[in-house]
Parts: structure tokens; sequence; C-alpha cells
């Protein structure tokens, strides 16, 4: 056999097999996945609470896990309990439901190590943020982005969300990173533009799945392309997230309508403060978690905002 042809053969099987490991890795990320809270006490990170907190989840049908994200609160978490938390998530998971692991930085060798460290803890795949504060370029993020992908062959979660960054990342380097990167395969749009969803849809198709970044546009966001949420309110109702959505991917956008009116203002009240204060001390209130203390600069949510999420969760049948 000519070596031309063996060449063209071989690059044929490889590009079949990339696909199929690609298809394999994006199927995961359609639904819901919780943005999981991070429970704590003044002594520490209380596993005893996140280990019922995965628990709940598992039987609430979600289809992912993403641990120490923001609402997981990275920021003011030790780099040793970083890795402890992702840790024993994916203990506590025990393969009921995949876990991802939040390990994006401003500091791209951080981020490589957070990335390599959750791999090796057994991570199924990572969120990683655009690089904050810095401000970088798109070129930037882009090389940034790149030493992360280069360190894992597990899937990568792009995570823009331009409110918290002061940068987004731009669609054209999406489809720039998942063409280099085969593993580069779902963005996080936390922009609240559905036209940025729409335009991402329309020019990457199937080869990005694109994941609602806020619990009150999901539906906005499916019409537009995305494939599920990465949601905090599942934290609180799962069971009801999920059907939403599933509703909705099946295409019964009006019953899907239907659960999301019932609850718009609840998922607003979860962000009358920033989160995750609101959805911790829900939480609390509801049992699901013993104490709702986040760590500073974060603080307890203000009594007036308190009693409005409340109110907000009372009208939802939850209090």
């Amino acid at each position: 056999m000519p070596a031309r042809l063996v060449e063209r053969l071989h690059k044929s099987v490889a590009t079949f097999c990339a696909f199929l490991v690609n298809a394999g890795m994006q199927e995961n990320f359609t639904g819901v996945l919780t943005a999981l809270v991070t429970p704590m006490t003044s002594r520490g990170v209380d596993y005893g609470a996140l280990k019922k907190l995965v628990d709940a989840q598992a039987r609430g049908g979600v289809n992912g896990i993403v641990s120490v994200g923001t609402t997981g609160e990275s920021p003011t978490l030790s780099a040793e309990e970083h890795i402890d938390v992702i840790r024993k998530t994916i203990e506590y998971a025990a393969g009921r439901v995949p876990v991802y692991a939040g390990t994006g930085s401003n500091c791209t060798a951080e981020a490589v190590h957070l990335t390599m460290e959750a791999d090796a803890a057994g991570a199924d795949g990572f969120l990683v943020v655009a690089p904050y504060y810095n401000k970088p370029s798109q070129e930037g993020v882009f090389l940034h982005m790149s030493e992360v992908a280069k360190c894992t062959q597990k899937p990568i979660i792009l995570y823009s969300i331009p409110g918290r960054c002061g940068i987004e990342i731009s669609n054209a380097t999406a489809v720039r990173l998942r063409e280099a990167f085969p593993n580069v395969c779902v963005m996080k749009e936390a922009g609240g533009k559905v036209e940025k969803v729409a335009d991402l849809h329309k020019s990457a198709g199937e080869s990005i799945t694109i994941l609602s970044g806020d619990d009150g546009l999901t539906l906005d966001f499916i019409e537009a392309g995305a494939k599920g949420v990465i949601s905090v309110a599942s934290n609180v109702i799962p069971e009801v997230m999920v059907e939403m959505v599933r509703l909705a991917l099946q295409g019964d956008m009006a019953e899907a309508r239907v659960i999301d009116s019932k609850y718009s203002a609840f998922f607003k009240a979860l962000f009358v403060e920033p989160n995750p204060v609101p959805v911790k001390t829900l939480m609390a209130l509801c049992g699901i978690i013993p104490d709702p203390m986040v760590r500073l600069p974060l603080c307890a949510m203000s009594d007036k905002n308190a009693e409005f999420l409340k109110e907000r969760a009372r009208e939802v049948g939850l209090l």
C-alpha cells in the first residue's frame, strides 16, 4: 500500500476516533450540572454536610456536579482545601454522577497546577474561568487556556463571566480553542446575552456544547442553542431544574415555561446579594446544610434581603 495512502488512512482513523471521544465527552454535558456550594463552619469545611449534599444531588438526578467553582467559594479556599474538597466530592459521588472541578485562576501556572491535581484526584473534567483582574487580550486568553488544555486529555468547560472577570471569552476565541484542542468542547456562558449564545451555536454547531450560567436565562439560552445549565438553584431544587431542562430539550418548551414562570422570581432572589450568600442562607433555612457561613469578604445577608429571599421561597413552597 502506498505510503501516502497509509498516511491518509491513519489520519482518517485518528479523526474518527477523536470524533467518537469528543461525542462521548459532550454527551455528559447535556442537562443540569449543579454548581455545588461548599458547606463551612468557623472550624473549616464541613465534610459531613458536603457528603449529604452530594448524596442529595445524585438522588435528584442531576447530570453532573461542579466542585469549587465560584458558588463553591474557590476564592477563599486555601490551595489545600481546594483540592481536598474536589477529592472528597469525587469520593462521595462514587461514580453515581460526574464531578467537574473548578480549576481556573488568573495565574496560568496555578490553573495548570490545579487542573493536574484535580485530574490526578479523578475529576471527570474541569471548569476553567476566564483570567480575572489581569484583563488579558483575547490572544492572552487563548494562550492561557491552551496551557490548561495541554495538561489534560479530559474535557474542559470554558467559563465566560465578564461581570466577575472584567473580560469575556469571545466566541471567536472559543472556536479557535475548540479547533486546536479536542478536549475544549464546552462553554459556560454567563454574560447574559442570548445573541452571543445564538452566534456561537451558529458558528460552532454541535462541536461546542453551550451551557447557561444563569438559572433565569436557561430556557432562552436553550432556544438559542444551549444544551443545559450549570445551576445554582439546583442546590435547593435539583428535581425541579432537571424536569424543566428535560422538557425544554425534548421540545416541550410550553411546559418548561410553566415551571420557569413559577420560579422566575425565586431565581432572581438567589442573586439579590453576591452568590453564594443567598443560596447558602436558604439552604440553611431549609435544613439542607447546618450553617450558612461564607468567608470574608462575603458576609451574611442583610435582614431586608433575607426576608425578600424567604418570601420568594415561600411562594414556591420551600419554606
